[in-house]
């Protein structure tokens, strides 16, 4: 699988990036930044993973409810708006720097109007938070439909870079939405665990 892009700055450089805009959204909630070993060593694994030769095309935060993985999805949504398109390579001419963020039950609300779905699917860059926590199945007149796994399945097809966050395991996760998207997740995604305490009061 090509790469979809990647972030043409050295590690480290991606690693202090990273680390100020974490502190950023912290800070904008009123709370003291936390750099512990649960947050540098997940820091560190997605620098490595964005500068990588040849990166994945995706990133899955999984792990335990507070422990900083929606946070650092915010943190990579504003260094790609800060980095702009001109720091990627591996990118189409007129490739979007900018990654909205998405509830995952959003999403599948949103499952009926297929307009608004290919309108999210076809992003250059997406994230879903709270992968795990929206049904997988929707009904509409009778037709049984599937809007996120359909949505994770194109952009595995087209390589377009997605990043998620998890509260499931990646057995619970194969358990819940069957083989077909697990092994695709194994191919397309940086798995990245986050194993610290809630830092929720």
């Amino acid at each position: 699988m090509k790469a979809s892009f990647r972030v043409n700055l050295t590690t480290q450089n991606t690693l202090n990036l990273l680390a100020k805009h974490y502190a950023q959204v912290v800070m904008a909630r009123h709370q003291t930044p936390t750099f512990d070993v649960h947050i540098e060593k997940p820091l560190f694994e997605l620098a490595e993973c964005l500068t990588a030769t040849i990166p994945k095309s995706g990133v899955l935060f999984c792990g335990n409810c507070g422990n900083g993985k929606t946070t650092m999805l915010l943190a990579l949504q504003n260094l790609f708006m800060a980095l702009g398109s001109r720091h990627f390579s591996f990118v189409k001419e007129d490739f979007n720097a900018i990654m909205k963020v998405y509830d995952a039950r959003d999403i599948v609300l949103l499952g009926k109007d297929f307009n608004e779905i290919r309108k999210i699917r076809d992003k250059d860059l997406l994230a879903i938070d709270d992968f795990g926590k929206e049904p997988v199945e929707v009904m509409d007149y009778g037709t049984v439909l599937s809007p996120l796994v359909h949505l994770l399945e194109f952009r595995y097809g087209q390589q377009l870079f997605t990043a998620m966050t998890t509260n499931l395991t990646p057995p619970e996760i194969r358990e819940k939405y069957g083989a077909r998207i697990a092994d695709r997740f194994n191919e397309m995604m940086q798995v990245i665990v986050f194993e610290g305490p809630s830092y929720r009061g």
